[in-house]
């Protein structure tokens, strides 16, 4: 078998127009090769096409080279064949072809020689019709470039050296890598933060970061000694409890995304395990050098050198959504000296080196030699296939492992998993400063106070002999620091270990809420929202920046048809959910204001008309309505020869390749874009459907209009001008069966418009009017033109092209440009396509939620320019009217000046926009940035990205597009730490990791292009749409719960602890506790735990419903109105007057009077009991005024909290003395008995609660905040009774935004009442 590699193939026509170079008389000198001693030739020959059987031809190959020669190259029906062949016979010997087929005439082939020897005239003359007579396998995706030059004729192998270049490969030798000096890592990949041999010390780190676990570790040390007033265990075992229920939450949750990165460890690919025989392995298994076969449909395990593919000519197709977010399909390429390693057997004996780059993070480059057969080529980025990136359209691939596990481009691009904390967390350790303070100050007064009582007083004659020298009068200082310590444990219940416990269950009965939530679970795909860390609750509702991915998160990538203008004339009946959602509030604006239902009927049954149009159209990709055009009837229109032609432009101006679909039989569209899609299944429904494709011709089923049968018509395809995001427009020069020669034109309506001849404008007012209609209903646009090309304009051009082409100089692509300029003049217009971009469910709807909430939102996408801006109009980012702000690198500046230069101009051009932010004065103006990911390199350097930041602020939208992985998260960083607010990214591939990580929430949405995002994310749900519960529902009520819930703690534990310290002074600051140990164990641990849990898993403002109606609740987040420092010590101040009261009421009833019946006393046992009493009913009733919802759960377990005192209370008191102590029966004997007990918890309750009664009262009815009013409207029903009323205050309850749905709906409805104002406007008459 001779080996085959083919190369780009230009066109027929265009390898027919270099046919006129060659003469047939052109014979060079030959020479003998004096180093071989042998002849050899080089030898360039015409010679004709000559007819020649089957049998001759194989005989012919067995007698050259003793075997069969597979058949190659096969002329087609016309006698037209591929312009460029090379035939590989062996290692040292090889020809190159040039096959030129006229369209009549014979064949004629341009050979060069390269040092084939002992071949007669007559044989070579035969060899060279064999080649003519073998086919040429193909894929089915074909490169409509013109010819260029061969890259092993034409590049020289890479010349590097020095770091960065270091990496050596041996293929098909994996164990060479394994030992030193290489030793590269396994394709092993982990995610999670912790491993067996981290996880101790790593989690008892981030258990000691919060500051009051070092408290209590230190105060569990201090027990150790004998001047504790507790025992050792008291203090150590709540230590213990909390440090190990908070590291086994985290080993749950690490372990958890350990077995999610197993999942991709243990995906399974084929292996070369030696003598031509592949084997499954799984991807951990997989090492640098192997040789790897990657089927259809599967994601690389690695980054892999392409080797050959299932398709001859050395092509696959890659989707690379996952590294950049992009769906269309890239095609790569492998080396031509690969392609004959096309079965396992040929790498039985494969050796190969590659020479290299050293891993690094970029996603777009790539540099390296490739050494085979003592010939070195250089290897460019469509040779590399990146890990996480799928194969597509393509049965298999080949590829050697250059860079595996954490050395790949993907998970070079990904961090760290950060340690997250919340921002309430990071203020607890504020609030645990000051507690600290007040503790060390009152200890400290406390020990003052024992120091000056000892060394005044003798030794008190009750107590007994100190042993230990701690109540020395003669040295009272040394007493005062040792009564420090039993202060510093005595007054410890300031700061609640039993809060970070009751936090922890909070936030993970939290958490299971979240994930149990039905409104965000996805039934098509059966996924949940999960809640991945429960750290993290109370930060979702805090969030003031989204920055988002777009591919898979915001789009499904999937355009309809709707309308169309084509010669001046409208088509299509249908609206855009921009024009039903202005119809619907106008609708109800008119029937607000005039109740009289005129206008409104008209608009409401338009509403009613369209959604049916909509409802009852099911083909995807196409929801246009217009008989007019449909069912052929477009013959019958005025204009039938331009829609025509508009038809045929719809079906003949891609790149798309038609698929048959397996399960229907039908036709389906793999395209670059998914309008391309939109515009062939349009083409379809109208009568023109693209069937076939070949290198040369486009074959298109038109149906007659008048019989209604197909008719297969081929079309020439002589060349292609791709669509650049400098062009803004593609076309394709075609001949149709006539021999007509057209320029089909596609872009831009601004730059179609500039192109257009003086008499190809007929259409051009009407056609601009519909386009503005179209961008005002939120459609994408795109104006088609043609032009008539005259046979010697197009050869002459095409001469031109070609030599443009083939070149290889720095000035390639300007001269391609200049060229395809040329041709694209004096078009004449035919009309305008209105497509709608459709988002995942919900989208716009989520994003208008989330505008309305206050939250801005950036997008940050690998996708091109142009895309990332249609997106951001179908989601309404970005709207029509909306001042675009476009801050771009001069590509001939960055490449020819210095970066300072560059740094420069993009400085100037940030300054000049905020400038013009600055002094715009129109209210309604919206300004959007929009950056790309070359300009941000520059951007986010630290001497540009202040003033880049302060402009992105400044802006209602912002995209970022081109943008790599790690610019996601360095973007992400510099919103976080610029601005110090709380970001959320969210994402759905591995190419978001990095900005999921870096942001203070990470949200990964788990699609069907695998886990990467999820692993890595805080919280994890199906669709995007789910992100507007998940914030402005669970988020706005977690932020209220914990906050809550934390000032209650701290206030109670106020009250409480300090009439410790009122008491300890009371009695000469002896260090005596007014309560039982147990009292003070069960006070946090059961007495008062069970409610303020209920408060922080079950407390809800207003309902979810409310939450989503008035988005503006959520604001009282992103603003801490519930935990700023005024609320803090607040409820700190309530803290105080509560524990004064308690005490101070307390003493004034017990002390000096009669407590029973009997005429005694209150010992400290009855003082202290009755105290603890009031302390109990106080906070449980302080917290049951806090709560707005309450269900039975509250009522129970603040009840619960109560009874359970007094049950306590019975059964200690009847334990034996030896126990129970100083409390032997007191309640039964002591307590109960006495009606002042039962009239002083009720005097201490009513007092204690009193000032935040009265509060409230004055705050809900003088300054109330959102939640009060909407609590009043729903107490008194005034939703059902006043719709109105409801409607008008919901209006009011949303933050002003200039993004969104209803910002764009807004604009339209200024718009329709500009309209209506006219029409009603009288005429005056002159």
């Amino acid at each position: 078998m001779i080996p085959v590699a083919n190369r780009d193939s230009g066109r027929d026509q265009e390898a027919r127009s270099n046919s006129r170079s060659f003469s047939s008389n052109s014979r060079p000198q030959i020479e003998a090769d004096q180093d071989s001693g042998r002849n050899s030739y080089a030898d360039c020959c015409l010679v004709e096409f000559s007819e020649k059987s089957d049998e001759e031809l194989d005989e012919l190959s067995r007698k050259l080279y003793g075997a069969d020669i597979a058949p190659i190259v096969e002329p087609t029906v016309d006698g037209d064949v591929p312009a460029i062949v090379e035939l590989t016979v062996d290692d040292a010997s090889s020809w190159h072809s040039l096959i030129l087929s006229p369209s009549n005439g014979p064949a004629f082939i341009f050979v060069i020689l390269d040092e084939i020897s002992c071949l007669s005239g007559v044989e070579f003359s035969n060899l060279l019709t064999l080649s003519m007579r073998a086919r040429l396998k193909r894929s089915s995706l074909y490169t409509f470039g013109c010819i260029r030059p061969s890259r092993e004729s034409t590049d020289e192998p890479h010349q590097f050296q020095g770091p960065g270049f270091s990496r050596h490969v041996c293929c098909n030798e994996p164990g060479f890598h394994r030992k030193k000096p290489l030793k590269y890592p396994s394709n092993y990949i982990s995610t999670t933060k912790y491993n067996v041999i981290t996880f101790l010390p790593k989690a008892l780190f981030e258990q000691f970061r919060r500051v009051a676990n070092l408290y209590f570790l230190l105060a569990a040390a201090l027990s150790l000694t004998p001047v504790s007033p507790f025992s050792p265990y008291s203090m150590i075992a709540p230590l213990v409890f909390v440090i190990g229920l908070s590291m086994t939450k985290e080993a749950v949750e690490n372990w958890q995304r350990f077995m999610q990165d197993m999942k991709v460890n243990m995906r399974k690919v084929f292996v070369h395990s030696g003598n031509g025989i592949f084997v499954k392995k799984p991807w951990m298994k997989v090492e640098v050098g192997d040789v790897v076969k990657v089927e259809k449909d599967r994601f690389f395990p690695a980054d892999l050198l392409f080797l050959s593919s299932s398709y001859e000519d050395g092509i696959c197709y890659v989707e690379t959504m996952n590294l950049d977010g992009e769906t269309n399909l890239k095609v790569k390429r492998s080396l031509e000296v690969t392609l004959p390693l096309d079965d396992d057997q040929s790498f039985q004996d494969f050796k190969a080196t590659i020479k290299c780059e050293d891993p690094n993070p970029n996603l777009y480059t790539f540099v390296g030699n490739f050494e085979y057969h003592r010939q070195i080529y250089p290897l460019d980025p469509t040779q590399i296939l990146l890990r996480d990136s799928k194969l597509r359209n393509t049965s298999h691939v080949y590829g050697v492992v250059i860079f595996s596990g954490h050395d790949s481009k993907v998970m070079q691009n990904s961090t760290k998993s950060p340690s997250k904390r919340s921002t309430i967390e990071k203020q607890m350790d504020k609030i645990i400063y000051v507690l600290f303070t007040l503790l060390v100050l009152i200890s400290s007064i406390s020990s003052i106070g024992f120091a000056i009582k000892t060394s005044k007083q003798t030794p008190f004659w009750y107590l007994p002999q100190d042993d230990k020298n701690l109540y020395n009068p003669t040295r009272p200082l040394t007493s005062g620091w040792i009564h420090l310590i039993t202060a510093l444990i005595l007054y410890g219940y300031l700061i609640p270990i039993s809060l970070y416990v009751s936090i922890e269950l909070v936030k993970v009965l939290q958490a299971l809420f979240i994930n149990q939530d039905i409104n965000m679970y996805d039934e098509d795909t059966g996924t949940p929202a999960q809640a991945r860390t429960s750290n993290l609750n109370e930060e979702l509702g805090m969030v003031d920046t989204v920055l988002s991915d777009k591919t898979g998160t915001l789009t499904c990538n999937q355009m309809d048809f709707l309308k169309c203008s084509i010669g001046g004339t409208q088509y299509g009946l249908c609206s855009s959910e921009v024009e039903l959602a202005a119809a619907t509030q106008m609708a109800m604006e008119v029937d607000d204001m005039s109740r009289t239902g005129a206008h409104g009927s008209e608009i409401e049954l338009e509403i009613v008309e369209s959604g049916e149009r909509r409802s009852r159209n099911r083909i995807k990709g196409f929801s246009f309505e217009d008989s007019r055009l449909m069912n052929g009837n477009w013959c019958r229109e005025a204009n039938a020869d331009v829609v025509l032609m508009f038809l045929r432009i719809l079906a003949l101006c891609h790149t798309a390749i038609p698929e048959v679909n397996e399960l229907t039989g039908g036709l389906t569209y793999e395209a670059e874009s998914p309008d391309e899609g939109a515009f062939l299944v349009a083409a379809r429904e109208f009568g023109f459907e693209y069937c076939k494709r070949t290198q040369s011709s486009i074959f298109v089923r038109e149906k007659d209009p008048m019989s209604h049968e197909p008719i297969e018509r081929e079309y020439k395809l002589l060349n292609l001008l791709d669509f650049t995001s400098k062009r803004k427009r593609m076309s394709v020069i075609i001949q149709d069966e006539s021999g007509q020669i057209l320029l089909l034109c596609k872009g831009a309506d601004s730059i179609i418009f500039d192109r257009l001849s003086k008499t190809g404008r007929s259409f051009e007012e009407a056609t601009k009017r519909h386009l503005k209609e179209y961008a005002e209903s939120g459609l994408r646009t795109l104006a088609f033109a043609y032009r008539k090309l005259e046979s010697s304009e197009y050869f002459t051009w095409n001469d031109e092209f070609l030599k443009a082409k083939t070149s290889i100089n720095g000035d390639r692509d300007a001269m391609l440009e200049r060229l395809s300029d040329m041709i694209e003049r004096e078009l004449t217009l035919l009309g305008a396509t209105a497509v709608e971009d459709k988002l995942q469910q919900g989208v716009p709807q989520c994003i208008d939620k989330l505008a309305q909430a206050g939250l801005k939102i950036w997008v940050l996408t690998g996708d091109k320019m142009e895309t990332a801006i249609n997106i951001g109009f179908a989601c309404s980012l970005l709207r029509h009217g909306m001042k675009q702000i476009c801050i771009t690198t001069n590509v001939d500046m960055s490449s020819h000046n210095s970066t300072k230069g560059v740094k420069e101009n993009i400085l100037m051009q940030i300054t000049n926009a905020s400038q013009m932010v600055k002094l715009e004065k129109d209210p309604h103006a919206a300004f959007a940035l929009i950056i790309d990911g070359k300009t941000l390199t520059y951007a986010l350097e630290d001497d540009l990205k202040l003033q880049f930041l302060n402009l992105a602020v400044s802006c209602a939208s912002v995209i970022c597009c081109r943008v790599s992985p790690k610019q996601k998260a360095l973007v992400t960083r510099l919103v976080k730490e610029g601005t110090g607010k709380t970001t959320l990214a969210i994402g759905d591939g591995a190419n978001d990791v990095g900005m999921i990580q870096e942001a203070d929430i990470g949200v990964g949405i788990s699609g069907v292009e695998g886990m990467q995002a999820v692993m890595a994310s805080d919280f994890s749900i199906a669709q995007f749409r789910f992100l507007e519960r998940l914030l402005v529902v669970h988020g706005h009520w977690c932020y209220k719960r914990i906050a809550q819930m934390i000032c209650y703690f701290f206030y109670k534990n106020i009250a409480f602890g300090l009439t410790l310290f009122y008491f300890e002074a009371f009695t000469g600051f002896s260090g005596q506790s007014v309560y039982d140990d147990w009292y003070m164990l069960l006070f946090n641990v059961v007495l008062t735990s069970l409610p303020v849990i209920s408060l922080g898993v079950f407390e809800q403002d207003v309902s979810s419903e409310i939450c989503l109606q008035f988005p503006a609740l959520y604001q009282q987040g992103p603003r801490n109105l519930f935990f700023d420092w005024y609320r803090i010590f607040g409820w700190m101040g309530n803290g105080l007057y509560c524990s004064l009261i308690v005490f101070f009421l307390n003493i004034i009833i017990f002390y000096d009077q009669a407590f029973r019946s009997n005429g005694q006393t209150a010992d400290m046992a009855v003082v202290g009991t009755a105290m603890f009493t009031c302390v109990i009913y106080s906070v449980n009733s302080q917290i049951a005024l806090t709560m707005s919802h309450f269900t039975w759960i509250q009522h129970f377990l603040i009840m619960f909290s109560i009874i359970t005192w007094y049950i306590f209370l019975v059964l200690y008191g009847m334990l034996s003395p030896d126990l129970s102590g100083n409390v032997y029966k007191i309640f039964l004997e002591a307590l109960a008995p006495a009606p002042i007990y039962w009239l002083s918890i009720l005097l201490v309750a009513v007092a204690c609660n009193l000032p935040y009664l009265a509060h409230i009262s004055f705050q809900r009815s003088f300054n109330p905040m959102d939640h009060h009013v909407i609590q009043e409207i729903k107490y008194y029903k005034k939703d059902v009774e006043d719709r109105h009323m409801w409607r008008r205050e919901k209006s009011k309850a949303r933050q002003e935004t200039k993004i969104g749905f209803s910002a764009r709906v807004d604009a339209k409805i200024r718009h329709l009442r500009q309209k209506l104002h006219k029409k009603s406007s009288p005429r005056v008459s002159m």
